[in-house]
């Protein structure tokens, strides 16, 4: 499966956007999807996770509240809304797929070619 990932941009502190990652392929909807993301300087961390049918989601406690992940099958999508965001949060982001959720990066199979998300002060 080949992922493409977008919606990363510029935002104040406080505020909201959405990621998107589209998938190719027509087996989108049996892999569990993750977002993960990287600062500077920083190893990779999982951010959120999302089973097959969407009905199980997973979060990384510092995410947890603000962030919400979900998927859209039909269209071979997975979304990542991310409100309240915090100058933290700064990173480039990553959608990845893998038969299986875990939170370990190099687990994964398939991964999108990220997209940065800025948010100032």
């Amino acid at each position: 499966v080949q992922l493409q990932a977008s919606g990363g941009g510029l935002v104040q502190a406080g505020g909201s956007l959405r990621l998107s990652c589209a998938a190719s392929g027509r087996t989108f909807s049996i892999y569990d999807m993750g977002w993960f993301r990287q600062a500077p300087g920083r190893e990779r961390e999982f951010v959120a996770g999302i089973s097959p049918s969407g009905t199980r989601t997973y979060y990384a406690d510092s995410v947890k509240g603000r962030f919400t992940i979900s998927r859209d099958n039909a269209k071979n999508t997975v979304y990542l809304q991310m409100n309240s965001l915090k100058p933290e949060d700064t990173a480039v982001y990553y959608c990845a797929a893998r038969l299986g959720i875990t939170r370990n990066p190099p687990d994964y199979n398939y991964w999108g070619q990220g997209t940065l998300v800025t948010v100032s002060s």
